[in-house]
């Protein structure tokens, strides 16, 4: 079953919202005002099922030209618009308006749809329906299938579902719910015993309730406390549903429309893009650098000013690469369409795609900055893969999510990242589950700054075999999953970069120096354990009576390398007095079949706390078992 997502547009008064109501048997309009009026102010929102059994969500936008940004946040996610045009009236102004805001956001398939047949006479509707045709050449409906209707009598209704089965059912772009979930709030309303709660389209991926989600650029973090899809309570929510979400943990003054959801960390708030910006060819301004204008993309409206990066003034027609700078944040992705209107008086004059949503400032008229933006908007597949590569490497992404954020297939994505292998450009990682994959370039680094890490830890450490594993990877890959990590240190060991003991980590050629010093250290620590015996000797002890910064490190070494023993927080020994101390533990079972914690301590002629801390050691090496107060041979 699809989901998909219907829209209205077209001029006030021109029908869309009593269509819909002959569609659905539902009402959009929400608001007393709406009501009174008879004019749609805000979105509506309603839905129903089409013949074939799809469930198709329908969004009832505004036409009156004052209203325009609401229309905007209702076009999000959009698969097909009802392009509503008053067969007495033919289209108008906020028609046109509509139809190029549809064509900027690339809305690609819908019916036009010629309302209030039941009032006009057949020579009238064949004029009418010539003027639309010629209105809509050149526009995403140029060849749209049009449908006569009366919303008043149910004429052309049922036809006009069947057209939409047809259309939805032919060439539908499945959106990705394997992709990161991003839904843009349209709606902001909270519910006594509920709390607050948002609603939106969700463009990709999935949300489930229990879901732990961050709202962006206002950077709250919430949890998913129970889900609606089509005022129906639901576990799971996909891309191409309109979804209402109980959000736990936030107020409704903390969030407003144009907040997005999406996982925690997964995207980043911006005050800058860099875009390709189109003008409309019947717009009547000319744009000219550092122009103020109304941004909107997603369900998000901010003022920016526009930085012309290769021109003085945009002119209606006309292309150029541009430089948002925004009044205030937003969270957007690569590859998001936009809108701009004029600053004043308020009207649409272009748009466009988003190609980089965390820039640097630009300078204006410079060549190679303007070639690098080429290069992302029109890079090949190869370009396009090898550059979120590299900027994702620190997180070393795997095969299949570099397929999802580039919309690639993974075959596609598979023939590409072999070939950049080839190339030496990209080092993939192949484990049991996925590959995983990051650029040379960071690889390189990571390898220089472990070097050097490395240096200076043998300079100040000259008895420690090496940093410990764990230690490295919190220091430079602390995002890296354990198992990924491992294959990664082990591919540099075999690089030669590193040598690997155990859990040490050293450089190659490092080698622990026994010298004179360590030697006398060593005989120190061997003497004030035997002459302890079974009273165990505290480290902090042993640490003093060497009486050097080097005191520590020579303890852990010897520790490591089994010429001593540290038994808990009991204290150390040598490595012959724990054997002793387990033969007479032995020798003492087998002679009595089992033996308490003060007999023992009686054997070893010793104090409670060391007889239990060997006990409980013995029991944990499955020497002995414990049973009530009494070991007995495990």
């Amino acid at each position: 079953m699809k989901n998909i997502i219907i829209g209205t547009a077209g001029h006030i008064d021109h029908g869309k919202t009593t269509l819909i109501k002959a569609l659905t048997g539902r009402d959009t309009d929400r608001w007393e005002e709406e009501k009174r009026r008879g004019i749609t102010i805000d979105l509506g929102f309603t839905y129903f099922d089409l013949p074939n059994g799809n469930k198709a969500g329908i969004i009832d936008v505004p036409g009156h030209e004052k209203f325009i940004k609401n229309m905007l946040a209702g076009v999000v996610g959009m698969d097909l618009v009802l392009l509503v045009v008053a067969a007495d009236e033919g289209m108008m102004p906020q028609t046109v308006e509509h139809l190029n805001i549809l064509n900027i956001l690339g809305v690609k398939k819908g019916i036009v749809v010629l309302t209030k047949y039941d009032i006009i006479d057949p020579e009238w509707l064949e004029l009418v329906k010539d003027d639309v045709r010629e209105g809509l050449k050149d526009t995403f409906l140029e060849n749209a299938p049009i449908a006569e209707v009366s919303s008043k009598t149910g004429y052309g209704i049922d036809n006009l579902a069947n057209i939409i089965v047809q259309q939805t059912e032919i060439e539908m772009e499945d959106r990705n719910i394997n992709t990161i979930p991003r839904l843009p709030i349209d709606r902001v309303f909270s519910i006594n015993g509920f709390g607050t709660v948002i609603t939106g389209t969700l463009i990709s991926g999935q949300l489930k309730k229990g879901d732990e989600i961050e709202i962006y650029p206002v950077n709250k973090i919430s949890k998913i406390r129970n889900m609606q899809v089509h005022s129906q309570d639901a576990d799971t929510a996909y891309a191409g549903q309109r979804t209402a979400v109980n959000l736990s943990g936030v107020k409704k003054t903390d969030l407003y429309r144009g907040c997005v959801i999406a996982p925690v960390n997964s995207m980043k708030d911006t005050k800058m893009l860099d875009v390709k910006l189109n003008l409309l060819k019947n717009s009547r301004r000319i744009v000219e650098n550092r122009s103020r204008l109304h941004l909107y993309t997603g369900t998000s409206e901010v003022l920016c000013r526009v930085v012309l990066l290769d021109r003085d003034e945009l002119s209606p027609g006309e292309s150029c690469y541009a430089q948002l700078r925004l009044e205030e944040e937003l969270a957007v992705r690569r590859g998001d369409k936009f809108i701009v209107r004029f600053y004043s008086p308020m009207e649409t004059i272009g748009g466009g795609e988003i190609i980089e949503p965390m820039p640097l400032k630009k300078k204006r008229f410079d060549e190679n900055l303007l070639e690098e933006l080429k290069i992302k908007e029109k890079g090949s597949n190869a370009d396009v893969i090898e550059k979120i590569i590299r900027e994702n490497s620190k997180d070393l992404p795997t095969l299949t999510e570099v397929a999802k954020i580039t919309a690639l297939s993974e075959e596609e994505v598979i023939k590409n990242v072999e070939a950049l292998e080839e190339e030496e450009k990209i080092t993939v990682y192949r484990l049991k589950n996925d590959k995983y994959i990051w650029h040379k370039s960071f690889e390189r680094k990571i390898e220089e700054d472990i070097d050097k890490y490395l240096f200076k830890y043998h300079e100040n450490n000259k008895y420690s075999k090496g940093a410990k594993k764990s230690e490295i990877k919190s220091k430079f890959l602390s995002k890296m999953k354990q198992n990924v990590f491992d294959v990664v240190v082990n591919s540099f060991e075999k690089k030669g970069t590193i040598k690997l003991e155990g859990e040490y980590v050293s450089l190659p050629y490092f080698q622990i120096q026994y010298d004179e010093f360590y030697r006398s250290c060593e005989n120190t620590v061997t003497n004030a354990l035997n002459k302890a015996g079974f009273d165990f000797v505290k480290q902090e002890d042993l640490i003093q009576a060497l009486n050097s910064d080097k005191a520590e490190e020579i303890i852990a070494l010897m520790i490591d390398e089994k010429k001593i023993i540290k038994i808990s927080d009991a204290g150390i020994t040598t490595v012959e007095i724990f054997d002793r101390a387990k033969e007479l533990l032995i020798e003492y079972i087998k002679k009595n079949s089992k033996i308490t914690a003060a007999e023992y301590r009686d054997v070893l002629s010793t104090n409670r706390k060391i007889a239990i801390a060997l006990l409980e050691y013995f029991d944990m090496n499955r020497v002995t078992k414990r049973v009530g107060n009494d070991r007995i041979l495990s």
